[in-house]
């Protein structure tokens, strides 16, 4: 089987009604992006932080996985598949995606302030007090602006060895996420799935746009990947 690594943004779960990462004002459900996702904001207000992952989680577990989640879940019977995202949803887990590294951490975990290793499951509301088992207060499992991302060499080796690349959902501009494109052997054929892309079919070799939402876009490619099988 050849290898198809995915790379997802904040576009394929806003067909689940996951709203994409900031509205166009700038603002993240009416707070500025720097107050709810960074280690600063969580210091100076930790309450408000939680509370915005509370309402976010609460979203999470109210939504449901796309068409393009299950499509690239399907591709798992002829190639062999490991998604990157971006995203801290669960989607590609409950759609059957088996291979899926989280670069900016998981929604439904948290994890220890005392011990970054220390992470534990989590579905209900997070607030303070609750605790690890270390008495430090727990947060959510994000990787916050300004923090270290821990999965990046670990998605770097994977892109490292993909037959073909598929790009989905995101416009390929937040970094480090972005620069894994780069890390694919020369020639290995990329596929770009977005409505609106802000890249062309020159900025890299053996490129292809699909013009397109995730779900029908993921349609699209499944007939572009049958030369591959």
């Amino acid at each position: 089987m050849k290898k198809l690594v995915i790379l997802t943004g904040a576009g394929i779960s806003a067909e689940s009604g996951i709203k994409t990462f900031r509205d166009s004002d700038g603002l993240w459900e009416g707070h500025d992006v720097m107050e709810v996702a960074s280690a600063e904001g969580y210091l100076k207000n930790p309450a408000l932080v939680l509370e915005f992952y509370n309402q976010r989680r609460k979203q999470l577990l109210e939504v449901t996985p796309n068409k393009a989640h299950f499509n690239l879940a399907k591709l798992e019977s002829d190639f062999n598949v490991e998604i990157i995202t971006q995203n801290v949803d669960d989607l590609h887990e409950r759609a059957g995606s088996t291979r899926i590294t989280h670069l900016h951490g998981e929604l439904l975990k948290v994890r220890s302030t005392g011990d970054e290793k220390d992470v534990l499951e989590w579905k209900k509301k997070l607030v303070l007090g609750n605790l690890c088992k270390k008495n430090y207060q727990l947060r959510p499992h994000i990787v916050w602006f300004g923090e270290m991302v821990p999965l990046l060499e670990k998605a770097i080796k994977i892109t490292q060895t993909a037959d073909i690349l598929v790009i989905i959902g995101t416009s390929m501009q937040v970094y480090p996420a972005a620069s894994l494109v780069d890390y694919v052997k020369p020639n290995t054929p990329i596929y770009f799935i977005d409505p609106k892309p802000k890249v062309s079919v020159n900025d890299y070799n053996n490129f292809t746009i699909i013009k397109d939402f995730a779900s029908n876009g993921t349609n699209t490619l499944s007939m572009y990947l049958k030369r591959y099988k």
